[in-house]
């Protein structure tokens, strides 16, 4: 079955719902693919920093997102994109479940996956210990001791959630200091059973049929052996940038998108927002206002008003 649409958006996070809000709203025929709406930031404990939200979870932010978007018209199918291709003026995508839809333009907003920390035993205890995310895993280790690798605001957010269930954390950063926001990390700080130990890596985790003790290349009190029943791996994102590769967009070394004003591509009718894209910001509301941003270029693009920049 093929079905024939104005514009498909892929991914529904932030940036992707945000562009089939104001999709909708151009009266753009719009289908949003996505396995799991709401994206890495359903998986948020908290959001602090999006306006009007005091404090609110990740998963009931992006519940409100989805239920504007739906409202606003926007189609929502429930499938992952295999691949894409153009043939002339014409995108189409290849979904798993076998359906193809054609379009007229196409905005990726398939956002960053986690990295991996590339050591010996974390794909051996992937699901058994190992963890790329603490509100998802946290409540296995209800008053056990883990481990938070990395040293970013997200290291010390997935430290602090986990400290209100484990019995001791412990956050390992390779470098000097910890690099959270002020707030963060005096809240971190604060937490009477977190333990920071810095200009240390881990290179290795061990155990038998679960996660037993993570192997430092810097002794801490006398060890280079850790015991911990968990670890979770906050090193950073990568881009999930397979499908713009295979369009053909432009990406940066490291793999992100590579885009001029409001999300525009190298390629014409291929549009582009959220953490996929190159930038050193990256936020829900940023991402947010790009996806916007992106709907209105293709918008433009499709009217025949679209202001042309090169890349």
């Amino acid at each position: 079955m093929t079905v024939q649409t104005d514009l498909v958006i892929v991914g529904g996070g932030p940036a992707g719902l945000s562009a089939a809000i104001y999709a909708a709203r151009f009266r753009l025929d719009t289908v949003v693919v996505a396995q799991e709406p709401g994206g890495t930031l359903a998986k948020t404990h908290l959001v602090e920093n999006w306006p009007g939200e005091k404090s609110i979870s990740g998963a009931d932010l992006m519940s409100k997102i989805l239920e504007h978007a739906e409202s606003s018209g926007a189609k929502i199918e429930y499938d992952l994109v295999k691949s894409a291709e153009k043939k002339g003026a014409v995108f189409s995508c290849e979904l798993d479940s076998g359906e193809k839809i054609e379009s007229k333009a196409i905005i990726l907003a398939t956002g960053s996956k986690p990295r991996k920390l590339g050591a010996p035993g974390e794909d051996e205890f992937f699901g058994k210990g190992v963890s790329y995310c603490a509100v998802c895993d946290g409540m296995f280790f209800k008053d056990k001791t883990v481990a938070v690798l990395g040293g970013s605001d997200s290291a010390a957010k997935a430290a602090i959630y986990l400290a209100d269930i484990a019995k001791e954390v412990y956050v390992i950063y390779r470098r000097e200091k910890i690099r959270a926001e002020p707030i963060n990390l005096e809240r971190l700080e604060s937490k009477k059973n977190v333990t920071i130990i810095t200009k240390t890596n881990v290179t290795g985790i061990m155990g038998e049929n679960l996660v037993k003790s993570l192997k430092l290349d810097n002794k801490y009190k006398g060890s280079d052996s850790l015991s911990v029943d968990g670890v979770f791996v906050e090193i950073g994102h990568e881009p999930q940038s397979e499908l713009a590769r295979e369009l053909g967009a432009k990406l940066s070394e490291n793999g992100e998108v590579i885009t001029g004003p409001h999300g525009k591509t190298n390629i014409d009718g291929l549009f582009c927002a959220g953490d996929l894209c190159a930038g050193s910001f990256k936020q829900a509301i940023t991402a947010a206002a790009a996806g916007a941003n992106a709907a209105d270029s293709v918008y433009s693009f499709l009217s025949g008003n679209e202001v042309k920049t090169s890349l």
